[in-house]
């Protein structure tokens, strides 16, 4: 998996990126999650890291979505960028507790039906008999899309999942998460970066308060 891109982007960054893959994180703890926050500081500059075929080809292979990287239509990059903004839209609503926009839910209930069962006829090799299985994740890219669309409304489908879903409580960040620790009660995306930060940002309230 390629290495988490720093919290925050360079003020300094030229936009639009060429390529979003050096700005990706991974700490959604979900794919569906991860697609999401490939959408950059939505409090402020809304950065696109999903820019070309090739990043989305790179990024469904580090999402652990596929295998090896597959060609990707340029179609197909628009089509993933309305279905992680589907995720998005019913993911703040849960965090705000308001209702969930039903036109998100029913694009994500579309992309569905590229997760179904796919069976396929083929010849084992150890008996030379036919066999049928499934086909692999990796048919299409688009079925890797439905692989995530299956994995939110797993997520959003489900009381106790619905629970856990998480805006970093930072100003400065708006990575999206979903929390796995064991009482359920994380406030930021990674404690090493913006839980740090906050800590800091008391202590020095303190110590000025002191003074």
């Amino acid at each position: 998996m390629l290495r988490n891109a720093p919290r925050d982007l360079p003020d300094d960054l030229t936009l639009p990126l060429e390529s979003g893959a050096p700005w990706w994180y991974w700490l959604g703890a979900r794919p569906s999650v991860d697609l999401v926050n490939t959408r950059r500081e939505r409090w402020r500059r809304n950065v696109e890291t999903l820019v070309t075929p090739d990043d989305l080809a790179l990024w469904l292979v580090h999402g652990g979505v596929a295998e090896d990287v597959v060609p990707v239509p340029a179609s197909v990059v628009e089509e993933a960028r309305g279905l992680r903004e589907a995720i998005d839209a019913c993911l703040t609503a849960v965090v705000e507790e308001r209702p969930v926009p039903g036109s998100a839910l029913t694009l994500i209930d579309d992309w569905l039906v590229h997760a179904g069962e796919r069976p396929q006829l083929r010849l084992d090799g150890a008996t030379g008999l036919p066999r049928l299985t499934e086909r692999a994740a990796a048919d299409s890219p688009r079925r890797m899309l439905g692989t995530i669309a299956l994995d939110a409304a797993r997520m959003l489908g489900s009381a106790e999942e619905r629970a856990r879903v998480r805006i970093c409580a930072s100003e400065t960040c708006s990575a999206r998460f979903y929390d796995r620790s064991p009482a359920g009660r994380r406030r930021w995306c990674s404690m090493q970066t913006c839980g740090n930060a906050a800590k800091a940002r008391r202590h020095r309230a303190r110590a000025k308060a002191s003074a």
